[in-house]
C-alpha cells in the first residue's frame, strides 16, 4: 500500500478519536451541571473511599482539566481543580474513578501491574516508532519499516491491556459511591454516563490503534 494510500485510510480513526474526546468533554460538562444531595466534592469523596479501603494514598491538586490520575509509584492521587473542589456528579464520578485505580493497586490486581509496568517502554515506543517508520521509508529499508511496526504493537498492546484496567475502575467506583450512598438513586444515572463516556474513549484508542497497526503492515515495502 503505498504511503499515501496509508495517510488517507488512517484518517477515520483519527476523527473517531476526536469524536469521542468530544462525548466525553460533553458529557463531563453535563455532569458537571448536577450537584449531589451530599455536598461532598470530589477530594473528599476520594478521601473518603480510600479510607474505607483502609488505603494510605495522598492526594494532590493538579493543574489542567480531565487531568485526574493515580501515581502508583508516588501513592498519590492528583485531582484536578474542576474535580478536587466541585460537588458536581461528574466530579465526584471521576474522583472515584482515579480512586478505583488505587483499589487495584493495593490488590495487586494483574492487568493494572502489567500496564503499570509497561509504561517506560511504551513511552518509548509510542514517540520512536513515527521517526523509525520515517527513515524506514526514506531510506527505503524494509528492516526499519518492520521495527517501526514492532514499535506500534506494543502500544496496540498497551491499548488493549488499558482497556480492562479503565473499565475496571469504573466499575469499582459505581460500586463503591452506591454502596456508601454518596450517590443518589437520581444521581447515579449522571455519574454512569460521565464514566461510560470516557470508558469509550478508550475503546475507539484500542480499535484504532488495531486498524492503524493493519494498515502499517499493509503499507509495508
Amino acid at each position: 500500500m503505498p504511503i499515501t494510500t496509508y495517510l488517507l485510510f488512517a484518517i477515520p480513526p483519527l476523527i473517531l478519536g476526536l469524536l469521542a474526546q468530544q462525548w466525553v468533554k460533553r458529557s463531563f460538562e453535563e455532569g458537571s451541571k448536577v450537584r449531589t444531595h451530599s455536598g461532598m466534592t470530589g477530594a473528599q469523596v476520594c478521601q473518603r473511599l480510600l479510607e474505607s479501603g483502609g488505603l494510605n494514598v495522598g492526594i494532590e491538586s493538579i493543574s489542567g482539566q480531565l487531568s485526574d490520575h493515580y501515581d502508583p509509584r508516588a501513592k498519590v492521587m492528583r485531582l484536578s481543580e474542576p474535580v478536587g473542589s466541585s460537588n458536581s456528579v461528574a466530579a465526584v464520578a471521576v474522583a472515584a474513578h482515579e480512586t478505583g485505580h488505587a483499589f487495584q493497586d493495593a490488590k495487586g490486581d494483574v492487568s493494572f501491574r502489567l500496564r503499570s509496568a509497561m509504561v517506560p517502554a511504551v513511552n518509548f515506543a509510542s514517540n520512536a516508532w513515527v521517526m523509525v517508520l520515517f527513515l524506514g521509508i526514506i531510506s527505503n529499508s524494509v528492516g526499519l519499516q518492520q521495527v517501526a511496526i514492532a514499535l506500534f504493537a506494543a502500544v496496540v498492546v498497551f491499548s488493549l491491556v488499558t482497556l480492562p484496567v479503565e473499565i475496571g475502575a469504573s466499575r469499582r467506583a459505581m460500586s463503591m459511591l452506591t454502596a456508601q450512598g454518596i450517590l443518589m438513586p437520581d444521581e447515579v444515572p449522571v455519574a454512569r454516563k460521565v464514566l461510560t463516556a470516557a470508558a469509550m474513549t478508550y475503546v475507539v484508542a484500542a480499535l484504532s490503534s488495531i486498524y492503524q497497526l493493519a494498515l502499517l503492515y499493509l503499507s509495508r515495502d
